[in-house]
């Protein structure tokens, strides 16, 4: 017998995402004391301790931190072989779970998910939108199925992970279109330090990506001028256009700024700033004949079209 039920595996992961005891509860229907119990009954099977209780704070303990990564891969594991068994019954009927790191969730996702739609309603998708770091742990961890990611993947992800080259995505330098530079088709390496940047902070991975680009480019980053740090590329887009200051983001961000014309893209001499975007995917897992389909979906939009034209 094994020292542990199901039931046990999902308590044990919900007090640790909720942090409380009550929270946990709510989610799962059950009373505060029945779950409890059931931690505790837990805990003495496996003869460990789980849970840290202290000053009325819930955390994990390193015994329990590592059982939970095993507890989310089984509970990914029964819930793949569930969804198994309805693929083969329904056919071309079924559910997919999808993710997608911030930028590409917030304004790349939507038109792909609206393509496939179109084309298959009756599958059922549920989209996760995080940081590329979170989407591809909960890939590894069965929670998604497939991922489009813009961000650096951690190397000890990638390396169990299936990743493909997608699309390529350009940062563009954006201004008002009152800016005395809205007027020229490119300015010099040497115009950015006299412009007003209004950026994402600092951990930001698009801040970090950028700024490798122009350091590789022999622009000092440090001497640019930084105005405003905000947290969303929205509020940023919003500053640029009241002409607070320029900004790199996204192409996939701008097109109804562009098409508004609140906004104009300036190239700069000899610089061109891309990334990849990637298609990511645990190789253990079954692939679903919804996968296939959504998989096949991509394919034939990474070989027809680049990223302005999905979006």
């Amino acid at each position: 017998m094994l020292p542990f039920t199901l039931q046990q595996l999902r308590i044990l992961k919900a007090v640790a995402t909720e942090k409380s005891f009550t929270r946990a509860a709510e989610i799962l229907y059950l009373s505060q004391p029945s779950l409890s119990k059931q931690i505790k009954s837990l805990e003495k099977n496996l003869d460990i301790s789980l849970i840290n209780r202290e000053n009325n704070k819930i955390s994990l303990t390193e015994n329990g931190k590592v059982f939970l990564q095993y507890s989310e891969r089984i509970l990914g594991l029964c819930e793949e072989s569930c969804r198994a068994l309805i693929d083969l019954k329904n056919g071309n009927r079924g559910n997919l779970r999808i993710g997608a790191s911030q930028t590409i969730g917030t304004y790349l996702m939507p038109g792909v998910l609206a393509l496939f739609a179109q084309s298959y309603p009756q599958i059922d998708l549920k989209v996760q939108v995080n940081s590329t770091r979170i989407v591809a742990k909960n890939i590894m961890n069965r929670e998604i199925d497939l991922a489009i990611v813009g961000g650096d993947i951690p190397n000890e992800l990638k390396k169990k992970l299936t990743v493909e080259d997608f699309v390529e995505d350009e940062l563009s330098l954006i201004l008002s279109k009152l800016h005395p530079f809205a007027k020229r088709k490119k300015i010099s390496k040497d115009d950015l330090y006299h412009l007003n940047f209004i950026t994402l902070n600092s951990n930001s991975t698009i801040r970090k990506f950028v700024d490798n680009i122009l350091k590789e480019n022999s622009i000092e980053t440090k001497q640019l001028k930084i105005v405003m740090q905000l947290n969303s590329i929205e509020g940023i887009k919003t500053a640029v256009s009241l002409g607070l200051g320029a900004a790199f983001v996204s192409s996939s961000a701008i097109e109804k700024e562009i098409e508004l014309e609140k906004i104009v893209i300036i190239k700069i001499d000899n610089i061109k700033i891309t990334r990849t975007l990637s298609i990511i995917s645990n190789p253990e897992c079954y692939k679903s004949k919804a996968f296939e389909l959504f998989y096949n979906e991509l394919s034939s939009l990474k070989n027809s079209t680049r990223l302005s034209n999905i979006t």
